[in-house]
């Protein structure tokens, strides 16, 4: 039995892989399936084609060449179903005991035996925090869900990247008075090609206002204070959407005797050809892998991850 700890589309890839081995898998979700693309944006468009987010060999087809969030989550239950995966949803892995081949996972809920054990818990569940006075109110939030509750109201967006561009856009267009602070000179290069020309138009036309080279310094529950090249400024504010990222469980992995570089990027250390950690029988999958980098791993570059790995404990267990 292979225990993986994570249900994205990495982890169920894993899955599919080890099945059609004949290795049997069970997944381990701490929220719903696929959690981290639940919570992008309800009218989120992803920016890969839809051919490139299929698992499995299940035909993903999308209304557009560009699948949407309600697309991409209708496509993974369907490949969950097609091959019946055991997974459990709403558990949370607490603990790895034993060793290769002898394995005692420990949930909130149950114990389960296995021989190998494969983490692809992503990185979309830990905010980087900005570590100012006042991100703790309520107001501030890390996670944007849709642009209905900011109509009128004074919001505050940080970041420069697609999460950023996309909360900026849909609350000005909800009739949010929009302020945009970029800590660089300009918005990502990385932005969706489709979308920078837009935010960069309403910023040149003055319908969003932007500090660029700016940062967050403190919050309160009527203001915001900047520091900018011009000097400090206090604006209005009734919501700060902070997007500024999001990183793995560095605790978790750090829990389950997963070692990390010790640079800046604080990636696990693995086999790049078999995925195993240097705990032996323990793999990572997935944007997990990028640690700190997460703009380097996406669905579509780690999908060969779940080959890898079924083909390595494939060999093992018949070497056992």
């Amino acid at each position: 039995m292979v225990i993986i700890v994570g249900a994205g589309p990495i982890g169920l890839a894993t899955a599919i892989e080890l099945q059609r081995r004949n290795i049997p898998s069970k997944i381990i979700e701490r929220g719903c399936l696929v959690n981290s693309i639940f919570n992008y944006p309800k009218d989120m468009t992803f920016f890969s084609t839809s051919e490139r987010l299929e698992i499995g060999d299940v035909p993903f087809i999308s209304h557009n060449s560009k699948p949407t969030r309600r697309e991409a989550l209708e496509y993974y239950r369907r490949a969950a179903e097609s091959y019946d995966l055991d997974i459990h949803l709403y558990e949370e892995v607490q603990a790895i005991n034993g060793e290769d081949n002898n394995f005692t996972v420990q949930t909130d809920k149950s114990s389960y035996e296995a021989s190998k054990v494969v983490v692809s818990t992503g990185f979309y569940d830990v905010p980087k925090m900005m570590n100012v006075p006042g991100e703790e109110l309520p107001k501030v939030k890390h996670y944007y869900d849709e642009a209905h509750a900011y109509a009128w109201q004074d919001v505050l967006i940080i970041g420069g990247g697609n999460s950023a561009v996309d909360a900026a856009l849909e609350t000005y267009r909800s009739h949010a008075n929009v302020t945009l602070v970029v800590r660089k000179p300009h918005i990502k290069e990385s932005v969706k090609y489709w979308v920078k020309p837009d935010i960069e138009n309403r910023i040149k036309y003055e319908e969003i206002d932007a500090y660029f080279n700016s940062e967050v310094t403190q919050i309160t529950p009527q203001e915001v204070t900047l520091k900018t090249p011009e000097g400090t400024k206090t604006i209005s504010n009734d919501f700060v959407l902070a997007m500024t990222g999001y990183q793995p469980n560095f605790e978790l992995m750090t829990q389950f005797n997963i070692a990390l570089t010790n640079d800046a990027k604080r990636m696990p250390i693995y086999d790049e050809q078999t995925l195993e950690t240097n705990r032996d029988g323990v793999y990572v999958a997935g944007v997990v892998c990028g640690g700190m980098d997460t703009s380097s791993l996406f669905i579509e570059n780690t999908r060969i991850h779940a080959e890898h790995i079924a083909n390595d404990v494939e060999d093992k267990l018949v070497i056992a």
